[in-house]
Order: structure tokens, then C-alpha cells, then sequence
């Protein structure tokens, strides 16, 4: 066979801190270079079942690779779930080559005995997962390359005939029985094969017969408190950078506590524009000098003041501060025209006391002084940027603030700025989801990219949410999510992309289909939002789900990521529904309190509902035996989703 290419993979969570640290991956690459193979990748992963797989998935998937060897985390260690990783995907098992391996180790130590080896086939490409340590992995590569029984086994794996390549090799009567003489390969390139699908896989499959879809959703049915608890668990803070103090940094959360590295202020200072003097100078008329014709550091010279303004340091020797009220100008300083250019004399009318008007070295923050609190958000509103400059720290350690990828799915959708002609005489809908949710991303600081409208087709799926998981930190989709035909998201997400539905249903209105997904990718598992296709019910979940777990991204400590609540009187009486429900309002602040006015009809395609709302009334259920509405007059609980309002 052509030269056979291969990928090597270390897992290891110390070497992908650290990759000088891998000693197997390059003896691995190394090792087969030497035999003849082309070694196309080495790449580090931590010990991350996930990413584990998804990375041998990808490899797989791209079909550029016929061997793909593993290094670390085989044993019994905590941490080794390579195994664990790897197995779900094998579709016929190699148990004479885990026996080789091991039994070569065991030559060597007892110890082979607590390996954990795996291997076998993934469509045309063969797996095979080493110990770690490069001793082991040595000893492994000899057994597998002696005799040529790698060679072997890919050419068998690539479809090759297995009678004539036993005939070929020394001794292989023996393996090549009966059973072997008719084993039939099929794993070529004009076959359509899937990967096995993890046991939680709920979805249905697109690629079968339409009587094989669900008449009901297969998706458990959670509540509110129920999905957010599921998000804060699976959503996890991302990587720290040290960033300079600018007004950039706004938005970001501290990784870090801040200590004054000085003290504020460093000397003393004054409070108020003035005169700095001794307390021992009695009222009466004084020379003036300035920082322009005296030094700070030399003493103050007798019958002599010292012009100061607020926050100005004060020169040696001054112990005190007259204020400009408090004195009277005697003479000026005159140019060669005659005319007044500066203070030459000035009477004070007072004697001030020791320290009047000084601010002491230390007095606002001493050296050491804790003056921000790692989780810490850097308001726009300035008091947190303003408090890192006042103490003089010039780069701080920041969570990084997540890049979200929105798109959105559907045939009958327009792009308003760039209309496409629908075949037929129907002529489509406006795409509303995409820019309001834009305008909400960038109104609280995200940046977004925009995937623009992706049609109902698995391929159009497929590639738009891998392009999304690539480029973003948290993917937000709108429409496809219920039990349509063409509802296609569920099913990309677990049978394509490897990904985990944690749930596919609220009890909630509006926005009862809300999906929440994470898919695994080589740098993390990313976090996706497949919103109801209706606008309002988009824009709700949106604020209740997503700004939540995009707060936890981006590193805000887990008990402030909701948006606030609190009590507000209703104008308008409101109806309950089966399941709780978000009614839109317009909170006004008056001399009463709170007061929340509905905005109207509260259907979820009735975008209109959110204009202008800057709140969500949590109506609760309504019980079997409870009120049908709650009356006007009665107090509720709101979300505050904008700015309050003034009756």
C-alpha cells in the first residue's frame, strides 16, 4: 500500500499546559517517521473525554488519516479516561493487537497488567491507544511494527484481500483460519456509515423513513429553576489574560485580587486650592512661590508660601494649607508691558492648625490594602476602571468576555437587508430574531458574529453550527427546535457534532421548546442555545437563559448571573396559564414604588410585546384549585430586563 498517514495524539493535562512537557507524542512521531509513515498530525489534549473524542472524530471525519495512535491516560489514574473516550466510537474491536501490546509489556513489568489499551476500527481508520510513559510506548510500537502486523492490519482495514496477504506472511496460516478466509471489508468511501451514538441520544434521525419520526418530544419536560441550574453547572468561566487598565476593559470580571501596589496618596497632598505654610506662621503678609520657582524637596523658606491646588503635593517643611478664601492678594508680579502676571504677595487672614486641608500619605488606601474583590465586573459606569487607575495598577488579570455566533434557521425566512425571491407566490417572512438579538448581544458589551440564515437542509446544519463552535464561545440559533419535519438542530447536535442536549423542553411560556446543548470541540465544549423560532418567546428565553450563562462565561460569579428581581404593584390584571409564564411589562418608578404596566397582547410570534418592555412578570402556574389571573392592585415578581422608567 502508498505510504500509510497517521496522527498522533498525547492526552495529558500537564503537557497541554505545557507542551514542551510531551516526551511520547514526538518519540511516537518520531519513531513511525522512521518506519515510513507519514505523521500528518501531533496534537495535545488534557485528559478531557470529551475533547479526547471529538478530536479522533474529527480526524476521522476528515479522512486524511489511515492510523491514528494515542499516548496517556490508559491507567488507572482518576484523570485516565482515554479508554472511556475512545470506546464508544470503535466499531469492530482489535483484541489480538490490545493483547500484543500487553503482553510485550508484561515482558518488561508486571505493572503492564493495570494498562487499559484500546483498539480497533473507526469506519477505515485504525485506533490504537498507548500507555503514556515513553518507555511503554516504545516497548509497544516494537511489538506492534515487528513482523509487520500494522502494515497488515491497514492494508486488511483499507479493504485489501485478507487470503492473499496471510499467504504472504511467514507463519500466518495459523491466524488466517477458516473464520478469516471470509471476512468481507466494507468500509469504503461510497458507503454511508455513522458513528455510534452515545446512549443519551434522544433525537430523531433525519435519514429515516418519516414513520420512524416522534409524534411526541422525547425530551423531558424541566422547569425553569431546573434548566438554569443545568446551565450554571455545565457553563464554565473561560481563560484569564492579563490585560492593560483602559477604558477597554469595561465589561470584563476581575480574575483576581487587586491590592494596592502604593500608598494613596504617596505624599501629602492637599484637599483644596491654596497656600501651603507652617501652622507656626502667623497671619500677616508672605512672599509667594510656586513649583515653577521652588523645589518640593527643598525646605520652605521663611515669611515664604507655596501656591497649591487641590491634590497638589505639599513642599518640605509645610505642614498645613490656608485656603484661597482666607487670604487677600498684596502684590503682583508685572510683564515688561506693566501688566499683572502672577501673585507676588499675599496676606493671610488666618492662623490654621497642624494638618488642615492636608491629606496624609496612606489616607485613602495604604500599601497591601485589598481594594477589589476577584469577580468583580468592571461597570461601564467607570467606579471600578477609576478605582485600578486611583491606586496606580497599570495591567490586571481579566476573564475573557465571550464572542457569541447567531444564526438563524428556516426556508421561509428573509434577510431584510439582502431579500432572496421565494419560488412560488408566497413571499416569506422578515428574519426578526437575528438582529434583535444582535442589538441585545452588543447592547450589553458581546461581540457577535453573524452566521446569517441557514436553510432546512442537514448539510447547511451541519456546517453552519461547526463553523459557529470553531469561531465562537457560545452559539445562539433560533427556530428549528420543536417537531417539525424540518426541525433539524437536536438531531446535528447529537449525531453529527458529538454534542450533549442537557434539555430540550421547558415548562415555561412562552419559549417551551428551548433547547440547551454543549458541543465539544479541541479547545473546549461549547455552549449553544437553540431558541423557539417566535420572536417574543426568542427575545424571553434570550434574557431568562442565555445572558445567564453568558455572565458565567465570561467569569461572574454563579449567584449574580440571573438578571435582578424584584416586586413590583400590576396596573393590569394578567391571566395564568397551565405553565409559568413572562408576561412583558413596562416597570415605572413612582412615588408608590414600582409599578409594572402590561404591554398588551402576549402571543409569542407578537414580537410588538417586547417594544419598549423593560421587564418580565413572573406569573407562577395556575392552580387546579387557584385564581385564573392575578388582579390589578396585587404585587408580583419581575425580571428587570432595561432601564427603569419614571412615572
Amino acid at each position: 500500500m502508498s505510504q500509510a498517514r497517521v496522527a498522533v495524539l498525547t492526552v495529558s493535562d500537564t503537557a497541554a499546559a505545557d507542551t514542551s512537557l510531551d516526551k511520547s507524542g514526538p518519540t511516537i512521531r518520531e519513531t513511525l517517521a522512521g518506519a515510513g509513515y507519514e505523521v500528518k498530525y501531533l496534537l495535545v489534549v488534557p485528559d478531557d473525554e470529551p475533547r479526547i473524542r471529538h478530536t479522533v472524530q474529527t480526524w476521522v471525519d476528515q479522512g486524511d488519516v489511515d492510523w491514528i495512535v494515542t499516548t496517556g491516560g490508559t491507567g488507572f489514574g482518576v484523570r485516565d479516561r482515554t479508554p472511556e473516550a475512545i470506546r464508544p466510537l470503535i466499531e469492530r474491536e482489535a483484541p489480538g493487537l490490545v493483547h500484543l501490546m500487553i503482553a510485550a509489556s508484561l515482558q518488561k513489568t508486571p505493572l503492564a497488567a493495570l494498562a487499559r489499551p484500546v483498539a480497533g476500527t473507526v469506519k477505515d481508520t485504525l485506533v490504537v491507544t498507548l500507555p503514556g510513559s515513553v518507555k511503554a510506548v516504545k516497548e509497544n510500537l516494537e511489538a506492534l511494527l515487528g513482523g509487520g502486523v500494522i502494515d497488515h492490519a491497514l492494508q486488511l482495514v483499507k479493504g485489501a484481500s485478507s487470503r492473499k496477504l496471510h499467504s504472504d506472511v511467514p507463519g500466518a496460516s495459523a491466524v488466517a483460519g477458516s473464520g478469516h478466509a471470509h471476512h468481507h471489508h466494507h468500509h469504503h468511501h461510497g458507503h454511508d456509515h455513522h458513528a455510534p451514538q452515545p446512549r443519551t441520544t434522544l433525537s430523531h434521525d433525519p435519514s429515516q423513513p418519516v414513520t420512524t419520526r416522534h409524534r411526541e418530544s422525547p425530551y423531558p419536560l424541566v422547569t425553569v429553576d431546573e434548566a438554569l441550574a443545568s446551565i450554571l453547572k455545565e457553563v464554565k468561566p473561560l481563560d484569564t489574560a492579563e490585560l492593560p487598565v483602559t477604558a477597554n476593559i469595561k465589561g470584563h470580571v476581575l480574575a483576581e485580587d487587586v491590592y494596592a501596589p502604593q500608598d494613596v496618596p504617596s505624599t501629602s497632598t492637599t484637599s483644596v486650592d491654596g497656600y501651603a505654610l507652617r501652622s507656626t506662621d502667623p497671619p500677616g503678609i508672605y512672599k509667594v512661590v510656586t513649583s515653577k520657582t521652588h523645589n518640593l524637596a527643598d525646605p520652605l523658606p521663611a515669611r515664604t508660601i507655596f501656591r497649591i491646588n487641590t491634590g497638589g503635593p505639599l513642599p518640605a517643611g509645610a505642614n498645613t494649607i490656608v485656603m484661597v478664601e482666607d487670604t487677600r492678594l498684596h502684590g503682583t508680579h508685572k510683564d515688561a508691558s506693566g501688566a499683572d502676571v502672577e501673585e507676588a504677595e499675599v496676606e493671610t487672614l488666618v492662623q490654621v492648625p497642624p494638618g488642615e486641608n492636608v491629606r496624609a500619605p496612606g489616607s485613602d488606601t495604604r500599601k497591601g490594602d485589598l481594594v477589589l474583590e476577584r469577580g468583580q465586573v468592571l461597570h461601564a459606569a467607570g467606579g471600578e476602571i477609576g478605582t485600578l487607575a486611583f491606586v496606580g495598577r497599570r495591567s490586571v488579570q481579566v476573564y475573557g468576555r465571550p464572542v457569541v455566533a447567531v444564526l438563524s434557521t428556516g426556508n421561509e425566512l428573509l434577510d431584510l437587508q439582502d431579500p432572496k425571491p421565494m419560488q412560488g407566490e408566497w413571499g416569506g417572512i422578515w428574519d426578526t430574531n437575528r438582529p434583535s438579538l444582535q442589538a441585545a448581544l452588543e447592547g450589553v458589551g458581546y461581540q457577535v458574529i453573524d452566521l446569517g440564515i441557514v436553510p432546512d437542509d442537514l448539510d447547511a446544519h451541519i456546517s453552519a453550527l461547526r463553523n459557529g463552535v470553531e469561531q465562537a464561545d457560545l452559539v445562539l440559533t433560533t427556530g428549528g427546535t420543536s417537531m417539525g419535519a424540518s426541525d433539524l438542530l437536536k438531531p446535528v447536535i447529537e449525531r453529527h457534532l458529538g454534542g450533549t442536549v442537557h434539555f430540550g423542553r421547558v415548562k415555561v411560556k412562552p419559549g417551551k421548546p428551548t433547547t440547551f446543548a454543549t458541543i465539544p470541540t479541541p479547545r473546549a465544549r461549547v455552549p449553544m442555545f437553540a431558541l423557539p423560532g417566535n420572536p417574543a418567546s426568542a427575545l424571553v428565553m434570550f434574557h431568562v437563559f442565555v445572558l445567564p450563562a453568558l455572565r458565567r462565561l465570561g467569569g461572574w460569579p454563579e449567584g449574580r448571573c440571573q438578571l435582578p428581581r424584584m416586586k413590583v404593584q400590576l396596573r393590569d390584571a394578567m391571566r395564568l396559564d397551565p405553565r409559568p409564564e413572562y408576561h412583558r411589562v413596562v416597570i415605572k418608578a413612582g412615588p408608590e414604588g414600582l409599578v409594572a404596566y402590561s404591554t398588551g397582547g402576549q402571543r409569542s410570534s407578537r414580537v410588538a410585546s417586547l417594544s419598549g418592555a423593560n421587564g418580565l412578570v413572573a406569573l407562577p402556574a395556575q392552580a387546579s384549585d387557584g385564581p385564573s389571573e392575578l388582579k390589578a392592585g396585587e404585587v408580583a415578581e419581575a425580571v428587570v430586563i432595561g432601564e427603569l422608567q419614571m412615572q
